[in-house]
């Protein structure tokens, strides 16, 4: 699925003014209307102000005022901003003045880098980088600019004021979902925030934001020539920021307000406020990830009461409120894209009170193609209470279980579970017997 199509949809929904839809894969699209005068035949059109990051080969013009009267014959994007060193580089054989502790220099500039070299009437000086203090020169270069600059040629047949729609992709933007819970003893109350980070070298004042969740392709490599757009809540939705809602194969999340995105900012918005939603405590021993140690999980759904709508990916960190109010962060683990309906399982750290131990207490090999293992796991619960414990083991080849002292589920072609129930203040043994063939 190329993005190209989906840029029209997101297109085709865009009001007046600026509107920003920022990627979680790192890139954005901006729109914007402005309102310029043409006059009739030829036009240089100058539109200052976007990304210095943009993609020229993205980029999209058209009048809105008489779309059939103006016609683009050529566009640039004129990218070579002033700089101490372009400014040398254009001076080359033209007269400057240099100014050190002892005085000014004027001459023309032979050669710059970090000794300048000029020539003035009383020969060729060389001038260390050192020792000056400021540099004149007598106008700005032609082909030097200040900012990234679009410029079109237009041919227009109707002249006065065009309202024209300029878009544009650029690299540096994108966004990320970060969620916040507090765990109680049955329920967790979860907020989520969306942090959007804007280093496109441009600012989008009083901005539409849109964000979409999901991965578009995107074809590295082969430009993009321009387009013409297509022309074509819930009930707790006035409580959230955002309004959510299915778009195309992704999930479009369209703030309720317009906002500034300045450049070299990052800016945090909620996305919803906080909502409580039923919550389980999960111990899981998987011996290849930790030989010792017992993870816990929080598991809940993303399902109504409480959520029940898509979720973007994003880090969640837990946390738990202590017995004088205040709160104790338990751990943090990161969330891809979830659908409402959806199970989520997040990891917040080790177990201190449960602790695992694994041996292999048998290895018979029966044929050239056959072996047998006999496995023992022991978990010992120091906790004032029974917990149950997933234990996760890996096999391999064409195995079978022949013996257990526990039940098991196949949660794969290599993989299987085995809920143990430890008392509290105790221990329990699984010992299971399987065989591989190969």
């Amino acid at each position: 699925m190329s993005v190209l199509f989906l840029i029209q949809l997101v297109l085709s929904e865009a009001l007046g003014g600026t509107s920003v839809t920022v990627y979680s894969e790192g890139f954005g699209l901006v729109r914007e209307v402005r309102e310029v005068e043409l006059k009739k035949g030829v036009n240089r059109l100058p539109f200052v102000d976007v990304a210095a990051l943009i993609d020229p080969t993205s980029v999209h013009f058209r009048s809105l005022t008489a779309p059939e009267e103006v016609e683009i014959l050529e566009q640039n994007f004129e990218y070579d901003l002033v700089s101490p060193d372009k400014l040398l580089e254009k001076y080359i054989d033209r007269n400057i003045t240099v100014y050190t502790e002892e005085g000014k220099i004027s001459g023309k500039l032979l050669s710059p880098g970090r000794e300048i070299v000029l020539g003035t009437p009383d020969g060729v000086k060389v001038v260390r980088s050192d020792v000056i203090r400021s540099i004149s020169f007598p106008s700005l270069p032609e082909g030097l600019i200040t900012r990234p600059t679009l410029v079109w040629e237009l041919e227009c047949k109707r002249p006065g004021k065009h309202e024209v729609e300029v878009s544009y992709m650029t690299e540096g933007m994108g966004w990320h979902a970060e969620y916040v819970g507090v765990v109680e003893e049955d329920a967790l109350e979860l907020s989520g925030w969306v942090s959007v980070d804007n280093r496109s070298g441009a600012t989008y004042e009083d901005a539409l934001l849109k964000l979409v969740a999901g991965r578009p392709r995107r074809v590295r490599g082969r430009p993009l020539g321009p387009f013409r757009p297509v022309q074509a809540v819930r009930k707790e939705a006035a409580e959230r920021p955002f309004e959510e809602r299915a778009f195309f194969e992704y999930h479009l999340y369209t703030l309720g307000r317009r906002t500034t995105l300045k450049d070299r900012q990052t800016k945090q918005i909620s996305l919803f406020p906080g909502t409580e939603v039923p919550v389980e405590k999960e111990y899981t021993y998987d011996a290849t990830e930790d030989e010792r140690h017992v993870l816990v999980h929080i598991v809940f759904f993303n399902r109504k009461p409480g959520l029940g709508f898509p979720l973007p990916a994003g880090k969640v960190r837990v946390y738990k409120r202590d017995k004088d109010g205040s709160l104790i962060f338990l751990g943090e683990d990161r969330i891809d894209h979830t659908p409402k309906d959806e199970r989520l399982k997040v990891a917040v750290g080790q177990a201190f009170d449960i602790v695992g131990e694994r041996r292999v207490l048998e290895h018979r090999k029966i044929d050239e193609h056959t072996s047998e293992e006999k496995v023992r796991v022991v978990l010992r619960n120091h906790k004032g209470e029974p917990v149950e414990v997933r234990v996760v083991e890996h096999l391999w080849g064409d195995w079978e279980i022949l013996e257990s002292t526990h039940r098991w589920e196949k949660k794969d072609a290599r993989t299987v579970t085995f809920p143990v129930h430890v008392p509290k203040d105790g221990k329990a043994e699984l010992v299971y017997r399987v065989m591989y063939r190969w």
